[in-house]
């Protein structure tokens, strides 16, 4: 643990002109005392750490001295890729590997491009959670996440959305995909490949053997794939509209877009008013009320009668309100 911290300290010290005992303390998540400590272990070490005295001064190293120690490590060079995700990196466990990288890269480069990771982190952030949710990070994450990495086979107990309870699965974890602050795991059974939601593992065991990987497995691809799979397995049911210019505008952002899309290749020229007849796949009867509700005057509902019936009594209720 020492070790690795002053390792880290020499990185830091080698990235940046000086440090004070606090920037120093602050990076390293210890106290300044143990940062006076630790520069005097570098110094009887034989790394010239140098401490400047008074209210400008700080640790820095003797001019000219280069450490080799900027090598990466696998998980290092793996974390560099996900630098734009850094609370993905938390999640899965690589945040120390992540800091390392960096710590190592910024060493190695021209001291005039040094401070190119804080320009860009300030410049720069993704944030992968949707809007009014609070993402949680599933427990058994960083197992999975170790397992993806390392190619081992994990033993899942996996709970079902349906009321069949939990299953039990021996899985090869080929890749992780965070969509919308959800973590899923794309894992190959027996000659085929799924999805799973981690969060819907009760327990997870990393086995201590190793699968071996299809190079030809493509993670982006198959996840694409299978997203619009699932996307268009949901719409089982059908509406039939009539849709406004402005109400033609706004559907792609109230329904699934490549059913909105599919419905306009579909419709005919539109009507003496502009209007367009569409018919829509939605998930359900439930799902297209709230979804066309929100297009107000903009659409009306042809098709199923019963939908209609409902939109109309929601009309009246409408004007009772602002009458």
């Amino acid at each position: 643990m020492r070790a690795a911290r002053l390792i880290r300290m020499v990185l830091l010290l080698q990235s940046r002109p000086a440090m004070t005992a606090a920037e120093l303390a602050r990076e390293l998540e210890v106290s300044e005392r143990t940062v006076t400590r630790d520069a005097q272990a570098l110094s009887e070490a034989g790394v010239p750490v140098y401490a400047d005295r008074g209210r400008a001064g700080g640790y820095r190293l003797v001019g000219g001295y280069r450490t080799r120690l900027t090598g990466l490590a696998r998980d290092e060079a793996e974390a560099l890729f996900l630098f734009g995700l850094p609370s993905a990196l938390r999640e899965m466990g690589l945040e120390d590997a992540a800091s390392a990288a960096r710590l190592k890269v910024s060493a190695a480069l021209l001291p005039s491009l040094r401070d190119a990771s804080e320009s860009a982190a300030r410049r720069f952030h993704l944030d992968a959670p949707a809007w009014y949710q609070e993402p949680v990070t599933p427990e058994l994450l960083p197992a999975v996440a170790e397992a993806v990495r390392d190619d081992r086979i994990i033993r899942a107990r996996y709970r079902r959305g349906d009321a069949d309870g939990e299953v039990e699965r021996e899985l090869a974890p080929y890749g992780l995909v965070l969509k919308a602050g959800v973590w899923y795991v794309c894992a190959r059974v027996g000659d085929g490949f799924r999805v799973y939601r981690i969060d819907r593992f009760s327990a997870v065991a990393v086995s201590d053997e190793r699968f071996e990987r299809d190079g030809q497995f493509d993670l982006a691809g198959f996840w694409e794939e299978r997203a619009a799979q699932f996307a268009r397995s949901l719409l089982r049911a059908e509406v039939r509209v009539r849709v406004s210019p402005e109400g033609v505008r706004r559907l792609p952002y109230a329904l699934d877009r490549s059913a909105v899309q599919d419905a306009l290749d579909a419709a005919g020229p539109p009507d003496a008013e502009g209007w367009l007849a569409l018919t829509l796949r939605v998930e359900s009867m439930e799902v297209a009320y709230s979804q066309l509700l929100s297009l107000g005057p903009e659409s009306e509902v042809l098709e199923p009668a019963a939908l209609r019936e409902r939109f109309a009594a929601a009309a009246d209720r409408l004007r009772e309100l602002y009458r």
